[in-house]
């Protein structure tokens, strides 16, 4: 029975319709990027609940192939984790960032908005252009606007394209910086 405890005033909760299903997994299935899910609620019949919609697709697609999940503040379909290593082998994986890419990304990811100064400054070495280039064409990192400073130097952050690379749902899910450090190991005598 579906109906409104009186005691409690709660209604219970409704199944979600097969067409509302259907018509969700087909727009996150075609979307090129994660689906936020205003979005999804705006293509979903106004009495839908756009989260228990999620929801239900996440537990039918659980376990399977392919999994719905949450990343750069919406949802999208990807490979279940455990199967990478088998389409590792088939499937060509994309070129890597070299080094100095990385340690820039991270700069920028915690420290964001960050000049290229400031970039420089925490690095301890200069940032050349073609590594600035690198993460811009691969839509990592964005201008976010300028800094108050003489020059006005650009200010750079990170992508909804960076989240959704390294499997975040929000810049919350990195690491805390605290966790990275490498501990040097205690004296013999300690």
């Amino acid at each position: 029975m579906s109906e409104e405890n009186p005691e409690t005033s709660e209604p219970t909760s409704e199944p979600v319709s097969e067409a509302a299903l259907r018509l969700a997994e087909a727009f996150v299935f075609a979307a090129a990027a994660p689906v936020s899910l205003r979005a999804l609620g705006q293509i979903l019949p106004e009495d839908c609940d756009v989260e228990a919609v999620v929801a239900a697709l996440a537990a039918r697609y659980a376990g399977r192939g392919v999994e719905l999940v949450h990343v750069a503040g919406g949802v999208r379909f990807q490979t279940a984790p455990d199967l990478a290593p088998q389409l590792r082998r088939v499937i060509e994986v994309p070129r890597r960032l070299p080094r100095a890419a990385m340690e820039t990304l991270a700069i920028i990811a915690y420290h964001q908005p960050v000049t290229r100064a400031e970039i420089e400054e925490i690095r301890g070495a200069s940032l050349s252009q073609a590594t600035m280039d690198a993460l811009l064409e691969a839509g990592l990192i964005a201008p976010r606007g300028h800094k108050e400073a003489p020059g006005r130097p650009a200010l750079w952050g990170t992508t909804a394209a960076f989240l959704a690379q390294f499997g975040l749902k929000d810049l919350g899910d990195l690491p805390r910086r605290a966790d990275l450090l490498v501990e040097a190991p205690a004296p013999d005598g300690a």
